[in-house]
């Protein structure tokens, strides 16, 4: 079964914060809620997509860990949304303190 990018699921960008996470786990879950669908399937596999989502993305540990080992279809990631979502894991030379400085 091919999971969704947990962020994309709540629609937040990648260094959201909490609270925003939360606001759109709200809003989401009061528009896919079952009980507004009649018993359709559709919605209540969307619901509970929505609540993993959260689950995951409001616990900073699962969060961390989400981040660091996730399932990601790589595949599916434009080029901005790829440099998006993973800019913590890319290393720049000035992140490795390569570069000249001045004061030397």
């Amino acid at each position: 079964m091919f999971v969704q990018d947990h962020y994309k699921v709540l629609g937040v960008e990648y260094d959201a914060t909490i609270d925003s996470i939360r606001t759109s786990y709200l809003r989401l879950a009061l528009k896919w809620h079952p009980d507004k669908h009649n018993d359709a399937s559709a919605a209540t596999l969307k619901f509970q997509e929505i609540n993993e989502a959260y689950r995951v993305l409001s616990d900073p540990f699962m969060r961390h860990e989400y981040d660091m080992r996730g399932n990601y279809g790589l595949q599916d990631y434009n080029y901005t949304d790829y440099l998006k979502r993973f800019k913590s894991l890319i290393l720049t030379c000035n992140g490795l303190g390569i570069g000249s400085r001045l004061d030397r």
